[in-house]
């Protein structure tokens, strides 16, 4: 009786997991024998609303865990200005601007954004938080700030 009781809340908590999001704008089935669909999400970046990702991931309905793959691309969708720049966090690390659970076991899908000041781009990598076949499956987009009014123009030696 105690693990009938334990596979339902199991069950529950894993269709909770794959249940539709808000954010979500695509669903392309993988085929009639299969339980997994590619889901597809959209994202603002929350500091930088002129930044908008499209993260694309497996999930898997009936399972305990989503596959670790994922897929994002990023584009500059509107403004994006100096005061966003000063906003974000500028380190190596960058921040975390989305997560998202892949699994009852603690696998998390991440999306997190990092400033390269040299280039003057918003990198934004999609990561998985568990290590599946000997990889921690990740992607990346970037968006660089040339052509906004958050560029800045490098100071050459006649300029100073």
């Amino acid at each position: 009786m105690k693990r009938a009781l334990l596979f339902s809340a199991m069950l529950a908590g894993a269709s909770l997991l794959a249940g539709c999001s808000d954010n979500e704008v695509g669903d392309v089935s993988l085929g009639v024998f299969t339980t997994k669909d590619i889901k597809l999400n959209v994202l603002s970046d929350p500091l930088i609303p002129g930044v908008t990702c499209h993260i694309a991931s497996i999930e898997a309905d009936l399972d305990f865990s989503d596959p670790s793959d994922s897929s994002i691309s990023c584009r500059q969708t509107g403004e994006i200005t100096p005061e966003m720049i000063a906003a974000i966090d500028k380190s190596k690390a960058g921040d975390v601007v989305f997560k998202k659970s892949k699994s009852v076991f603690f696998k998390t899908m991440k999306i997190r954004r990092i400033y390269d000041p040299e280039s003057q781009t918003l990198m934004y990598l999609s990561y998985s938080t568990k290590e599946t076949s000997g990889s921690y499956k990740h992607s990346l987009s970037t968006v660089p700030l040339w052509g906004t009014k958050a560029y800045q123009a490098p100071v050459t030696p006649v300029q100073q």
